[in-house]
């Protein structure tokens, strides 16, 4: 077994999903917890598309393969965690990414998490009915 070099590598997090992120030279493949991006993130187009984002903004598409590991959150959270460990593998790869990266927003991390439910209340910030008689 023939060990491909890692040009880049990086974590991306969102919410309670975090990625694992190795860019390797290849064809453009997708690699999500050892399947392919297409299936594991159920053919949605719009969670495909924010991944790639960043390698189609920069024309690399079609010159290196990316390899995931992600695990927590839903496939959105998932989504918007490896899109942001692509771009910081990126720039580890090349320094001079960074700028162009950082201008369009791929680098800004997400840091909206979930609330924690309260003592009295239904959720975070849902009370119970009130009823005045």
């Amino acid at each position: 077994m023939s060990i491909t070099p890692i040009f880049g590598h990086g974590v991306g997090r969102r919410k309670s999903a975090i990625a694992q992120v190795q860019i390797v030279s290849g064809t453009g493949r997708l690699i999500i917890n050892q399947q392919s991006g297409i299936s594991y993130l159920q053919e949605n187009p719009a969670s495909i598309l924010s991944i790639q984002s960043p390698l189609d903004f920069l024309d690399l598409q079609q010159k290196y393969d990316t390899i995931v590991h992600v695990e927590g959150g839903g496939i959105i959270g998932q989504a918007a965690a490896i899109q942001l460990g692509l771009a910081r593998a990126l720039c580890q790869m090349e320094t001079s990414y960074r700028p162009l990266l950082k201008q369009k927003g791929y680098l800004t991390r997400d840091s909206r998490e979930k609330e924690r439910r309260k003592y009295g209340l239904k959720k975070a910030r849902k009370a119970p009915q009130y009823s005045k008689r």
